[in-house]
């Protein structure tokens, strides 16, 4: 189990390391024994979680896009697992910049696949997308793993390419016959939802826009109130993907595949409805609906089937949505009010958990 010191010692690469996500799991990692190796580009924001942690580590500052600086770096430090975040993950940015993302999150998930061919240190890769990788047709249901791939804005295209990728290469250079005969390497990938958490100062995101305004004593411009999404703490997926990386590294077979990991499906919550949990947690935050702008398409109802990861890897979620939203707002609140980091704390009462 993820809990115990199954880590340590064991050599992980983890692309996109000075993102968000990225940092809380390369925290987690050090504090499990790992000898992590990031490869990533500089954090894009000055004020970032990856840089108030002050993590001490061996970093690769370079493009996910370089497959020869990629590979360069695999090849130096013979890596046993990959953890591969490094993407474009925001939506409207990739109807600005859509040939980046598409660069980014395909042919940089192509990349660490090619780049892994013949590196016989490698026992597992996880690839992580989103759950906007499905081909969203509105339904209430949850999406389960074997639904099909899809993807309406640039983002959530070039999340389900990467999918087809990952598809391809595990049917083709790392098939599951010839494991432990022509390649050591199993790959799978991982879908979440919307990830939240302390730390986050990325663009166009709820939480961070939230936080930013309440700081300046503004009101939030609202989108979509009524858009529902599967909110979770990003320890949540996090865990499932340690969970995952550690069935790969003992070479399971039966697990390199795609994965869901999300809360429980009552657990949905609209976007109206994640602003006042929050805003009990801190009365400082204030929002208004914007019903003037044109904006462009975003799914409306969305939700993943996490079904498969509860019953054949033993992963749950341990944080209900109001429990994610409060420690999440607790941490800028700790941060900005008292100066204070408390991401240790709260890993270790989600442990606890």
């Amino acid at each position: 189990m993820i809990l115990n010191k199954y880590y340590t010692g064991k050599k992980v690469l983890l692309t996109g390391d000075t993102g968000f996500k990225g940092s809380w799991m390369a925290y987690w990692l050090q504090k499990l024994g790992a000898e992590v190796v990031g490869y990533s580009l500089a954090p894009k924001v000055e004020l970032n979680h990856f840089s108030i942690l002050k993590l001490n580590y061996e970093t690769y500052v370079d493009d996910i896009r370089d497959l020869e600086s990629l590979s360069k770096v695999i090849k130096q430090c013979q890596p046993d697992l990959i953890f591969h975040l490094a993407a474009q993950s925001l939506v409207l940015y990739s109807y600005e910049k859509p040939i980046e993302t598409y660069q980014t999150n395909v042919m940089g998930t192509l990349n660490v696949m090619e780049a892994a061919r013949g590196i016989e240190s490698i026992k597992g890769i996880v690839i992580i997308t989103t759950d906007k990788c499905y081909d969203n047709t509105g339904q209430e249901k949850g999406y389960v793993e074997t639904d099909r791939m899809g993807g309406h804005d640039p983002y959530s295209s070039s999340k389900g390419c990467a999918e087809l990728l990952v598809n391809s290469y595990r049917n083709s250079f790392f098939n599951l016959n010839e494991f432990g005969k022509s390649h050591q390497t199993l790959i799978a990938s991982a879908r979440a939802g919307n990830v939240i958490g302390g730390g986050d100062w990325s663009e166009n995101r709820l939480i961070p826009d939230i936080i930013k305004c309440a700081i300046r004593n503004e009101k939030t411009n609202i989108r979509y109130p009524n858009a529902t999404r599967p909110w979770q703490h990003v320890l949540e997926p996090i865990s499932g993907y340690l969970m995952l990386g550690e069935r790969l590294l003992s070479g399971e077979k039966d697990f390199a595949e795609g994965w869901n990991f999300g809360p429980e499906e009552n657990e949905a919550l609209t976007v109206s409805e994640v602003l006042k949990v929050a805003k009990n947690v801190w009365d400082r935050i204030d929002y208004e609906v914007d019903t003037k702008q044109k904006h462009f398409h975003e799914a409306g109802i969305l939700s993943l089937n996490i079904n498969k990861a509860k019953t054949k890897l033993g992963w749950y979620p341990k944080w209900g949505n109001e429990m994610s939203i409060q420690k999440t707002i607790e941490w800028y609140k700790a941060f900005y009010l008292s100066k204070l980091v408390i991401t240790e704390a709260q890993l270790i009462e989600y442990i606890k958990s």
